[in-house]
């Protein structure tokens, strides 16, 4: 049996002597059963006719190779280069000269070294707690030994590790700040090792109440920003809504409203102008029903009502309509009423 690591070339040894009584033409034939024994024997390397062939098996093919360049001299040894997990299984080298034949078998098994090894603790690093030292390689083959060391500090191991330093796994209990340091893990197979470091920092219970409680508001001041940022995009929205139902209700064909100034004051000239015609009988009739017809909120509403000049009426006109005339006393420019 031959072992040898995953990459790396593997020696197959095949030497042999010829009797005198060996007369015919040289054959080196070497053949291999595969590990899933689903497949026959098949070559992988031929010399016959003082020719070498190395094209019969696809997955050995550019990495199988007579180590002399000399056969007849007896080495029909080869090397395997590059190997890999499918290279595993027998072996055998065959040599035929007639009238003599002999045979060698090899059984190759190919490791995997450890690597990509991972330390790590599985738990919390705090005073009282329980937790784990773990030690994990990525690949390796089987079976795998650990070995771990303290580099740090006093290198004095608890004495309840003892029992679990050759483990991939060493668990803690009550953990102490002596346990802090650095530790190392050592992965070894038969064909190689690797090692990971890890450093153990053992501390104080931590305040979980305070984390929970600030953990908590934390969340309910989220929830109150994301209702206040829903709340406003909903505002707008409707906002945005309404002002597109008050745009859509604007009609371009309907006539402004006539305004209360030219209202007031067409109603007031109409009035004016059949001032003149009226007689005293009908002017108390008149100042009762049409000046109480002019609407009051228009002229109270009305920021500004144009001055009209008054109405110019004839003595004639005055007399029928029942005036009075009055004298008005003046006054001098001495002070005297005249």
């Amino acid at each position: 049996m031959i072992e040898k690591a995953r990459g790396e070339t593997a020696y197959l040894p095949c030497k042999f002597t010829l009797s005198p009584e060996d007369q015919g033409p040289l054959d080196i034939e070497w053949l291999i059963s595969p590990a899933d024994n689903q497949v026959v024997d098949q070559v992988i390397i031929l010399y016959s006719g003082d020719k070498m062939y190395d094209d019969y098996y696809p997955d050995l093919k550019g990495r199988v190779h007579f180590t002399s360049n000399d056969l007849k001299s007896g080495d029909a040894s080869i090397n395997v280069t590059n190997l890999q997990l499918s290279d595993i299984g027998t072996y055998q080298c065959k040599v035929k000269k007639a009238p003599g034949v002999a045979n060698k078998k090899f059984q190759l098994v190919v490791l995997v070294k450890p690597s990509g090894t991972r330390c790590y603790v599985d738990g919390s690093e705090e005073i009282g707690n329980d937790f784990k030292l773990k030690c994990e390689p990525k690949e390796g083959s089987l079976p795998l030994q650990y070995e771990w060391q303290k580099l740090s500090d006093s290198q004095k191991l608890p004495t309840s590790w003892l029992s679990e330093m050759t483990s991939s796994t060493i668990s803690v209990k009550n953990a102490s700040s002596e346990y802090s340091g650095t530790y190392s893990c050592t992965v070894k197979n038969r064909v190689g090792s690797d090692q990971c470091l890890l450093r153990l920092n053992v501390v104080p219970p931590s305040n979980k109440a305070g984390l929970i409680a600030g953990a908590i508001i934390g969340l309910l001041l989220a929830l109150v920003l994301i209702g206040l940022i829903i709340f406003c995009c909903h505002k707008k929205r409707r906002e945005e809504k309404y002002e597109k139902e008050v745009h859509h209700d604007i009609r371009e064909d309907v006539p402004p409203p006539k305004s209360r100034t030219s209202t007031a004051r067409s109603y007031i000239g109409s009035n004016h102008s059949s001032l003149g015609s009226m007689s005293p009988s009908n002017m108390e009739g008149y100042s009762k029903t049409q000046y109480n017809q002019v609407p009051s909120e228009d002229f109270e509403r009305t920021p500004q009502s144009p001055t009209l000049p008054p109405a110019k009426v004839a003595a004639p006109n005055l007399s029928r309509m029942g005036a009075v005339p009055v004298m008005i006393p003046a006054q001098s420019k001495d002070g005297s009423i005249v």
